[in-house]
């Protein structure tokens, strides 16, 4: 609920209703807010509780970076996926054509990433790969509620599988890195507008 955007940016989380709601009790709850908390989906404010964070444009540059270098990385000690999983990859992608829930589309694109990796054996890499999706999920949610087009990522995927086929895996590499940039620009120019009209919460 925080992640995906159900709870709004800046509000404060009501741990009762929240426990009530997923139907949990008080003490798993709050250790998984902390969790967030680390993970900088929510602050922590003494005697307040926790409250969602906003929405910025500089934290969102100081994010999404890191996943240019993390990602590519794995790829390279992955190496060029197998047949079989450059098949399961091709899937993905074109569910993903076929996908206009926002949620299932970054469900989706998650997915495909992480399968591309798949054969790190680094875990502790793609444990931070994971962390830093978590960590943009709530940028790419917000914007695909209001910008819904998935067509640049679905063709930078079809070039990197292409690549891989091909065997080459330092054009992969390149490509993934690309393909990062393409996209956190969007989001970037997103967010540029919205701070300039003093829209910071991160709701639309």
């Amino acid at each position: 609920m925080i992640v995906d955007g159900r709870l709004a940016a800046g509000s404060r989380v009501n741990e009762v209703h929240l426990s009530a709601a997923l139907g949990i009790s008080r003490t798993p709850l709050r250790e998984a807010l902390i969790r967030l908390a680390a993970e900088g989906a929510l602050t922590i404010l003494p005697r307040s509780g926790f409250f969602v964070r906003p929405l910025t444009l500089d934290e969102f540059r100081q994010i999404y970076p890191i996943r240019a270098v993390l990602d590519p990385e794995a790829l390279r000690l992955a190496g060029v996926p197998t047949r079989k999983r450059l098949d399961r990859l091709e899937a993905l992608n074109r569910k993903l054509q076929d996908t206009a829930d926002p949620g299932d589309v970054i469900g989706l694109d998650d997915a495909w990433h992480l399968e591309l990796v798949h054969g790190c054996p680094n875990r502790i890499l793609i444990a931070l790969i994971e962390q830093f999706m978590r960590r943009t999920r709530r940028y790419e949610l917000a914007l695909m509620r209001e910008r819904h087009n998935v067509q640049g990522s679905i063709q930078s995927h079809e070039a990197i599988l292409g690549a891989l086929r091909s065997g080459d895996l330092d054009g992969a590499c390149a490509l993934l890195r690309r393909n990062m940039g393409i996209g956190s620009g969007p989001i970037v120019s997103w967010l540029e507008e919205r701070e300039a009209t003093g829209r910071t919460r991160g709701e639309p």
